[in-house]
C-alpha cells in the first residue's frame, strides 16, 4: 500500500503536469540563462556547425566579390533578436520587399564560411571586443549580438543603460562587447544651438584623440574602430586649442573653410597615432574598418527628398566610387597604410576590413522609410546610410569572424 502511494506522488499527473511546466519554462527562457542551443528560430538554427570554420584569408581576398543568392537567409529576425535599434527594425515596420535579405557574399576565388554563433563563442571565451565610432559601429555590434542570439543572450552591465556607451556580457562564456560612442574619433564638443537639420557647429579638437576610449583600449583583446558620416557635419576645427578652420561655415568665424576632407584626414591620423603610441599597454588587437558608403540616396540628398528604393543588389561592374565616398575612403586608406608600417615597426600589427566594396553593391540593404512608422517624425525620414537588421551589414561579422582566425 505504501508502495502505492510512493508511485503515485512520483508519478501521477500532478507531479508530471509540474515537471513538464517546469522543463517549459527553462526553455523558454534559456536563452537568458545563457544556454546554448535553446531558442534557436528553425531557420538560425542551421548558422550552428558541427564542421570546424577555418579562415581562407590565406589564399583567398575576402572583400572582392560578389552577392550570390542564399535561400537559406535570413538566420534572425526581429522577432528571435530583441537587441535591433528601432530605426534599423525595418522588418517590424513592414518592408514589403524581402528578396534583400536572400543573398550572400562570395569572394573571387574561395567561399566565406557562414558566420557560426558557437564557434565564435568558443573562440572568443575569455576574451574582449570593443567596437569605437558612431551608429554604424553601433549597428554592426548589433548585428553581431543578434547572430548570437541564437546561441546565447547577453547580460546588458552597462553602467547606464541610456547611454550611448554600451557594456554587454556572456557569463557562460566570459565574454565581453562593448560600444564606445566616439563618432569624430576626436575630442568633440556639441554644438550649443542645433536642429533637424543639423546646422549647428560642432567644436573638434583635430590634435587630441577622445580619451573616452583610447584611455580604455589596454582592457580588451579585440577592437574594432571606425568613423565617416560625422563628417559631414558643419565643424570648428581646434589645433592647439586655437581655432584653425571650418567646414560648412561662413566668414563669420574668420577661419578658412577647409573643408569636411581635412577634419576626416585630421581625425584619422591622430587616432590611429594615439594608437601606436600606447606602446606596451597595448595587447588588443585592432581592426580598422573602412568606410561604409553614404552615397546610396538617390533623386536627392538625405534632407531633399533623396532615398534607397531598389530591392535587389548591383554588381561589381555596377558601381564605382567617386564624389565624396571616394575623398574618404582615399584619406583613411592612406592614413591607415602610414599607421600600418609604424606599427609594423615597433613589432604590431594593425588589421585593415575593407568592406566598402561588398556594400556598395547593396543600396536595397537600407531602412529607407522602413525604420519608423509613417506618420512619425523623425530626422532622417529616408534612411540610406545606416543598414537594415537582418541584412547585408550582417557580413561584416562573416569578415571579422575570419580576420580574428587568421590572426590566431
Amino acid at each position: 500500500m505504501k508502495l502505492h502511494w510512493v508511485v503515485r506522488f512520483l508519478f501521477g499527473p500532478v507531479p508530471v503536469y509540474f515537471s513538464a511546466l517546469a522543463i517549459l519554462i527553462v526553455l523558454t527562457n534559456a536563452q537568458y540563462f545563457g544556454l546554448v542551443g535553446v531558442g534557436v528560430a528553425p531557420r538560425a538554427a542551421k548558422l550552428a556547425s558541427s564542421t570546424p570554420v577555418v579562415s581562407v584569408m590565406k589564399y583567398c581576398d575576402i572583400f572582392r566579390g560578389e552577392w550570390v543568392p542564399d535561400p537559406d537567409a535570413p538566420y534572425y529576425t526581429h522577432k528571435t533578436c530583441g537587441m535591433i535599434q528601432e530605426h534599423q527594425n525595418c522588418l517590424k515596420y513592414g518592408r514589403p520587399d524581402l528578396g534583400f535579405l536572400k543573398w550572400r557574399w562570395r569572394p573571387s576565388g574561395c567561399d566565406l564560411p557562414r558566420f557560426d554563433p558557437l564557434q565564435f563563442l568558443q573562440f572568443v571565451r575569455g576574451k574582449s571586443l570593443a567596437f569605437v565610432g558612431d551608429s554604424l559601429a553601433r549597428n554592426h555590434m548589433q548585428s553581431l549580438l543578434c547572430l548570437l542570439s541564437q546561441v546565447a543572450y547577453p547580460k546588458d552591465v552597462s553602467a547606464n543603460p541610456s547611454d550611448q556607451n554600451k557594456v554587454y556580457h556572456y557569463r557562460a562564456y566570459n565574454f565581453t562587447i562593448s560600444m564606445f560612442w566616439s563618432p569624430f574619433l576626436v575630442r568633440a564638443r556639441e554644438p550649443e544651438h542645433d536642429g533637424p537639420a543639423h546646422t549647428g557647429h560642432w567644436s573638434l579638437y583635430l590634435d587630441e584623440p577622445d580619451e573616452g576610449w583610447v584611455s580604455q583600449l589596454h582592457r580588451f583583446d579585440y577592437v574594432l574602430v571606425s568613423a565617416a558620416n560625422w563628417f559631414s557635419r558643419p565643424s570648428l576645427f581646434y589645433e592647439r586649442r586655437r581655432l584653425v578652420g571650418c567646414s560648412f561655415c561662413s566668414r563669420q568665424y574668420g577661419v578658412p573653410d577647409l573643408t569636411l576632407y581635412y577634419s576626416q584626414r585630421r581625425a584619422w591620423r591622430v587616432a590611429l597615432r594615439a594608437i601606436n603610441d600606447l606602446g606596451a599597454d597595448l595587447r588588443a588587437r585592432v581592426i580598422v574598418r573602412m568606410l561604409s558608403p553614404m552615397s546610396h540616396f538617390e533623386n536627392g540628398t538625405w534632407d531633399q527628398g533623396g532615398n534607397c528604393r531598389r530591392t535587389h543588389p548591383m554588381r561589381a561592374n555596377e558601381t564605382a566610387m567617386e564624389g565624396r565616398d571616394l575623398h574618404f575612403y582615399t584619406a583613411q586608406m592612406e592614413e591607415f597604410r602610414a599607421a600600418e608600417k609604424v606599427a609594423r615597426e615597433k613589432g604590431r600589427r594593425l588589421m585593415l576590413m575593407d568592406a566598402t566594396a561588398a556594400m556598395m553593391m547593396r543600396p536595397d540593404g537600407h531602412p529607407s522609410r522602413y525604420g519608423h512608422w509613417p506618420n512619425e517624425k523623425v530626422q532622417l525620414y529616408n534612411d540610406c546610410i545606416h543598414w537594415c537588421l537582418p541584412g547585408p551589414i550582417d557580413i561584416w561579422n562573416d569578415m571579422l569572424f575570419q580576420m580574428l582566425l587568421a590572426d590566431n
